[in-house]
């Protein structure tokens, strides 16, 4: 509990984490049991140092509550738009404890509590005020906080193709590796024109039991900084219909060579004391899927791992991330055997990824992915899920594959 605690809490003041479990216990507990379970006759408000009570006191509190919750999310995740937001909300509760005991109180003893409650308050909002940096001030560059060289895998196209520009777009130099040689070379030279980087091309399949290594052996001469771990395929259809080899392929690449290669190039990373390993997994890797069973489980692989590492690996300077997509706009469809259906830009999976790297072990890419990946496995029944997902998946599924 408190390793996790200290990677919940790391990267602000303790005032600021002070305010952001203060914001957490109004939003899930103090705003809802006031909203739902005090009489309505016993309900008060404070806005602007003025009483709400009864139904106008209750008709407030919705507002009090997604203020509480936009502020609890946006210290969590260091918002930019919290500034100058949390530093006027909190104005307004220092004008709010000036001007409530004047109002109500009265007296010398209204007067002090007004003059100290409204100081503390004031106080409160010049250092949010001057905490603007933390919120909008740019982050070091990826260069600058892990190193120079990338290894990108399955960069020939979606995902991958979209992580080698980014992080070329950062000033990274890559080495480029997918089945497809000839598309790599067109990537690599595009990026070296484009971003003035350094590039190198490996040409391998993955899938191959030795290619891991091989792929280590061929960068083993340069100091690679990140490892994105984003080569892998699908395969949609039902269990007994699928190709015993082609199961056994996309073992060895979703799963297989990113623990190796992680394995392989993690040694250089700790002895430089920083780097990054990402892994491109899949909310399909949430729960059981049929008609996508043992890709599934592969992603789940991968999820896991990667969440593990994040911690494992968090006090030797090496970050690891697992961002995890629903259907993206790629070939992974067609190569999947899946009917044609809408997605997500991989370049938004990709600017995810990197702008929660360090800071999230595991993000889900996309709202609706979030609220689908997480909603139904703490609502349902676990053996409910694979029936619901069966349905879903079956109309992304040719008729003659289920």
């Amino acid at each position: 509990m408190a390793r996790w605690l200290s990677i919940v809490f790391e990267g602000r003041p303790g005032w600021m984490n002070a305010l952001m479990v203060f914001s957490a216990y109004m939003a899930f507990v103090y705003v809802p049991w006031d909203f739902f379970m005090k009489p309505m006759a016993a309900d008060e408000e404070v806005w602007f140092g003025v009483i709400f009570r009864g139904a106008a006191a209750k008709w407030t509190e919705p507002l009090h509550w997604a203020i509480y919750a936009a502020g609890a999310y946006g210290f969590y995740h260091m918002r930019s738009w919290m500034f100058p937001w949390a530093a006027v909300y909190v104005a307004q509760i220092a004008i709010s404890m000036a001007v409530w005991p004047w109002l109500y109180r009265g007296g010398f003893g209204g007067f002090v509590f007004g003059v100290v409650g409204f100081g503390a308050f004031a106080g409160l909002t010049r250092m949010l005020w001057k905490a603007e940096p933390l919120f909008t001030n740019p982050a070091e560059t990826l260069r600058e906080r892990y190193g120079d060289w990338a290894l990108v895998t399955g960069a020939s196209a979606g995902i991958g193709t979209a992580f080698a520009r980014a992080l070329a777009r950062d000033g990274i130099s890559l080495v480029l590796t997918a089945r497809r040689g000839d598309r790599l070379a067109t990537l690599a030279q595009e990026l070296e024109k484009a971003y003035q980087v350094q590039t190198r091309v490996v040409a391998l399949d993955l899938s191959q039991p030795d290619a891991a290594d091989t792929l280590a052996e061929a960068v083993d001469d340069l100091p690679i900084a990140i490892l994105v771990n984003n080569a892998g395929f699908g395969y949609a259809g039902r269990f007994d219909k699928l190709d015993p080899d082609r199961l056994r392929d996309m073992l060895n690449l979703n799963c297989l060579a990113p623990m190796l290669l992680t394995r392989r190039l993690l040694p250089g990373m700790r002895e430089r004391g920083k780097g990054a390993v990402v892994f491109t997994g899949s909310i399909a890797g949430r729960q059981p899927l049929p008609l996508h069973s043992v890709y599934a489980a592969t992603k789940a692989f991968d999820n896991l791992l990667g969440e593990a590492l994040f911690v494992e690996l968090r006090e030797q300077g090496i970050d690891v991330g697992v961002i995890e997509p629903g259907s993206t706009e790629t070939e992974f469809q067609a190569a999947a055997g899946e009917i044609e259906h809408a997605g997500e830009a991989p370049e938004d999976v990709v600017a995810l990824a990197l702008a929660t790297l360090g800071r999230r072990g595991t993000v889900i890419s996309g709202w609706f992915n979030w609220l689908r990946a997480n909603a139904a496995a703490r609502l349902l029944p676990r053996q409910a899920l694979p029936a619901i997902a069966y349905d879903v998946v079956a109309q992304q599924t040719p008729t003659e594959m289920r």
